[in-house]
C-alpha cells in the first residue's frame, strides 16, 4: 500500500512495516508527518509497527522551506501535525521500533526517541540535534520528548547544547539505542522487524502497553495528547 507516494506500508509477519520512500532528506513538511501518521493508523491488528526509511537520511527534520513560503495560516501545522504523530505513537496499542537507517536530525531526531525501541545503523548516520547550531528554540513537547526519553542530564546536554553527531556506536554506549547493526539499509530494517517480531510474539494486550507507555511518560503525554488521532473532536488541532 502507498501513502500520497511519500511512504509505503507493507506487513512483515506480525509486523506493520513503514517506510518513507526515496532518496531524499525526508523533511517533515505537514504531507510527509500527514502520510505517516495515516499509516501508523492502518496499522490496526498488526502485534507491533517499524519505522524505516530509503535513502542517506532516515529525516532531516522539519522542512523549513515550505515553512519559509507557506501561508502565516498554515505555519502552525507542521509543528501540529508532528505533535500529534508523536501522540499516535504512545497511544498505539502495541511495540514500536525505528529502524534508524540513516541520518536522523533535528525534528528527526526527535521521531526517533518517540519510539520503545531505536535500531540504528553501524557505520552510516548519526543522531544530531541542530537547533543549538541553527539558532532555533525547542518548543514544550518537543523538549519533553528528550526529557523523557533521555534521562541522563549529561547525554541530554551532549545531544541538545554540543550540537555534536552521534553516531550508532556511541548512542549503545550511552544507553539512547538499543543497537547497533553493520551493513546497509536491508540490514538494519531485518533486524529492527526482528526486534517488533520478538516483542509481538510477546502477546501483550495491546491497550495495556499504550496506558503503561503514557503513565511511563507523563508529561510528554499530557503535552501531545489533545493532537493524537484519538484527541476529543472538540480539541483545538491545525488545519491543513
Amino acid at each position: 500500500m502507498a501513502t500520497q507516494n511519500l511512504c509505503t506500508v507493507k506487513r512483515r509477519g506480525r509486523v506493520h512495516l513503514i517506510t518513507l520512500t526515496g532518496a531524499g532528506e525526508h523533511r517533515l513538511n505537514p504531507a510527509l508527518l500527514s502520510a505517516i501518521r495515516s499509516a501508523v493508523a492502518a496499522s490496526a491488528g498488526a502485534g507491533a509497527l517499524v519505522l524505516a526509511a530509503e535513502g542517506k537520511y532516515f529525516s532531516n527534520g522539519f522542512d523549513q522551506a515550505w515553512a519559509r513560503t507557506a501561508p502565516r495560516h498554515l505555519q502552525a501545522t507542521m509543528g501540529g501535525e508532528f505533535r500529534g504523530l508523536v501522540a499516535d505513537l504512545l497511544a498505539l496499542p502495541m511495540p514500536t521500533v525505528a529502524a534508524v537507517t540513516g541520518h536522523a536530525a533535528a525534528a528527526g531526531c526527535g521521531l526517533v526517541l518517540a519510539h520503545d525501541a531505536v535500531i540504528m545503523r553501524g557505520s552510516r548516520g548519526f543522531l544530531y540535534m541542530s537547533e543549538v547550531d541553527a539558532g532555533l528554540k525547542l518548543v514544550d513537547f518537543f523538549a519533553e520528548v528528550f526529557r523523557e526519553k533521555v534521562p541522563d542530564a549529561i547525554n541530554r546536554r551532549d545531544l541538545l547544547l554540543r550540537g555534536g553527531r552521534m553516531a550508532a556506536p556511541e548512542a549503545v554506549l550511552r544507553g539512547i539505542v538499543d543497537k547497533a547493526v553493520d551493513g546497509g539499509v536491508e540490514d538494519v530494517v531485518n533486524a529492527a522487524v526482528a526486534e517488533a517480531e520478538k516483542l509481538a510474539a510477546r502477546g501483550w494486550d495491546g491497550e495495556v502497553v499504550a496506558e503503561i507507555r503514557k503513565a511511563a511518560w507523563p508529561n510528554l503525554w499530557s503535552k501531545v495528547k489533545d493532537y493524537g488521532a484519538d484527541a476529543p473532536a472538540a480539541a483545538a488541532r491545525p488545519r491543513l
